[in-house]
């Protein structure tokens, strides 16, 4: 008989091995029986299930399919209840043998040495974590000096240390694991000291500048894995950049969208999440203007079709819809005109109105939250501290309705009945799809504000005037000089 030798025969086994497609992951675990469990893991802010399997007598069950699983965080689920984490990467044909309750302390791994690692560092943390209580405890007793605490705390600072020099020599020695990623991606980005000028000066800008041009070097955007972890990890890292790092203004917002989605391209799936979740942050912003970024979004990778790989034509329509109305009433753009019926039922036009502001208010007469606002509106315009005029809108088609609110709320400027509109409703000129909605028009009939409190309002026209008279006064051309005669 023939032998093969055994270096190759070790070599075949093991080329077989990493050929195995798809996923097999068996499990037994002591202390469950004759039950039904489930695959889990994360996508976002989401939970979905991936797989089912059915436990037998001796706690033994198995996950497998022909395709292979999104590296990431995975759960096992019975009932309604996580009962452990674990990784999915490389490797995704093994064993895990473990016993309840304490899963993780009898978890013993075969076949993974990801999760090997994850389970030890695991252990590690719980066992820091217990040896870091009593310092804890200290540290929390809110009737001991500083002084008391001192050595509680140099104790806790010596047990993190151990924490962080554990995680650094997994990352290193392991780089490419997931749990290596994992915990390469919670690490801070350590920021160099700022460079001299030749003057001798220190830039006091640099750091801000050089962190945020490095803020996503612990944390690839085109690795995948990152969208399916626990506490939407991929959309909180983005959005601390946005909220962060720039200025909520639109240009710089989208410039930071941009690059953003440009580390993310490399790869479909996270190209696709990216410009997702960046669309959903702006679809309803909560600071004045931004909504122009859902519309550059939309733009640039929804019309022009670059997001068809996956987005179907009801949501592209949806998003269409949402972005041409917010387009028409975006900051610094010509608010159209609106031309509807009195109480006299006499047309009434907006832009026959000849005052510095005109504030275009859009409410119902049955809405509790107009109830609160408009009497709001109505002391501000009392006062007459600035020259405005509002334009009020009703959305009831009752004028009976409208004529009672007028009264009630002792309403003493122009008021309108929406439905009995020449120009077409104002849900397609206007991004009003509740009530109060509130816009500011200066008076070349552009918007300077949106869907602001009204009781903000003198806030609001107040930092308007101070910035355009600073504004007046940096463009005002210096006196000529004159020559000495």
């Amino acid at each position: 008989m023939r032998l093969v030798p055994f270096f190759a025969l070790c070599l075949f086994i093991s080329t077989l091995c990493a050929a195995q497609p798809g996923y097999n992951i068996q499990f037994q675990v002591t202390g469950l029986k004759d039950t039904t469990v489930y695959l889990g893991h994360f996508y976002g802010e989401s939970t979905f299930i991936k797989d089912t399997a059915r436990v037998d007598s001796q706690g033994r069950f198995r996950f497998d399919g022909k395709t292979p699983l999104r590296h990431g965080i995975y759960f096992l689920v019975l009932g309604s209840n996580r009962e452990f984490d674990m990784v999915i990467s490389q490797d995704q044909h093994f064993s895990m043998n473990t016993s309840r309750p304490d899963y993780y302390k009898n978890m013993v791994v075969n076949g993974d040495d990801d999760n090997k690692l994850f389970f030890e560092n695991m252990m590690f943390n719980m066992e820091r974590h217990k040896e870091a209580e009593p310092h804890i405890k200290i540290l929390q007793d809110s009737t001991l000096t500083d002084d008391q605490k001192k050595e509680a705390r140099e104790a806790y600072t010596k047990i993190n240390d151990k924490v962080i020099a554990h995680q650094k020599d997994i990352i290193a020695k392991y780089p490419a694991t997931m749990t290596a990623r994992l915990l390469k991606s919670s690490h801070p980005i350590t920021i160099p000291d700022p460079p001299k000028k030749a003057d001798g000066t220190i830039d006091s800008t640099f750091q801000f500048k050089w962190y945020r041009e490095h803020f996503f070097d612990n944390m690839d955007l085109a690795d995948d894995a990152f969208i399916q972890m626990p506490k939407s990890m991929y959309r909180d890292k983005v959005y601390e950049f946005y909220d962060k790092l720039f200025a909520p203004q639109a240009d710089t917002i989208i410039r930071a969208v941009e690059t953003v989605v440009s580390k993310a391209k490399k790869n479909q799936e996270t190209y696709k999440y990216s410009v997702f979740i960046s669309l959903m942050k702006y679809q309803q912003p909560e600071i004045m203007g931004l909504d122009a970024v859902f519309v550059h979004i939309y733009d640039k990778y929804f019309a022009t079709g670059e997001m068809d790989f996956w987005v179907n034509d009801k949501m592209k329509k949806n998003l269409k819809d949402h972005a041409d109305r917010l387009r028409k009433s975006l900051i610094g753009k010509t608010a159209p005109n609106l031309v509807m019926q009195d109480s006299n039922f006499k047309p009434r036009s907006m832009y026959d109105i000849r005052n510095k502001y005109t504030i275009l208010y859009i409410f119902d007469p049955d809405c509790g939250h107009c109830k609160v606002e408009t009497p709001k509106l109505v002391s501000f315009y009392n006062k007459k501290k600035f020259d405005v005029e509002v334009f009020a809108v009703s959305a009831d088609t009752s004028m009976q309705a409208m004529r009672e609110y007028i009264k009630t709320m002792n309403m003493k400027w122009i008021t309108v009945n929406g439905p009995r509109t020449y120009v077409g409703p104002y849900q397609d000129l206007y991004d009003a799809q509740t009530t109060p909605t509130l816009y500011v028009i200066d008076n070349k009939k552009k918007i300077i504000g949106k869907k602001i409190p009204a009781d903000k309002l003198e806030d609001f026209l107040t930092h308007y005037e101070r910035v355009q008279n600073a504004k007046s006064g940096a463009n005002a051309k210096p006196p000529a000089k004159t020559g000495a005669g």
